[in-house]
């Protein structure tokens, strides 16, 4: 099990990584708040996904996200690492995403 330190420097990492591709940015338009659960260390993080990035990334839940994933800490870092594959990880059950469909087709452009 990852610590809650090591998945708030994956998202950081993720983020970065998003922000690094400018050209996604601009032909994914989405901007909503996320709110992230990692599910094995009952910790939540929240932020914005604005401009293909996330920002304001901090502690704590935001109930009223626009865009809610729930992921244990070992597959938060296996994601971001690129270990293990968002579509199937979110078929299989490993990640959840609660969003509408319109923002799960953006979402999954970004990555």
């Amino acid at each position: 099990m990852a610590t809650v330190e090591q998945c708030r420097q994956a998202l950081e990492r993720f983020a970065e990584r998003l922000s690094a591709n400018p050209a996604s940015a601009k032909r994914v338009n989405l901007d909503r708040s996320l709110a992230c659960h990692i599910t094995d260390l009952g910790v939540h993080f929240r932020g914005r996904i604005a401009g293909g990035t996330i920002v304001n990334l901090t502690d704590g839940d935001d109930p009223g996200a626009q865009l809610r994933l729930g992921v244990a800490s070992d597959d938060l870092l296996a994601l971001v690492a690129g270990e293990l594959n968002f579509a199937s990880a979110w078929a299989s059950g490993r990640v959840s995403v609660k969003a509408g469909l319109r923002d799960l087709l953006k979402l999954r452009q970004l990555l």
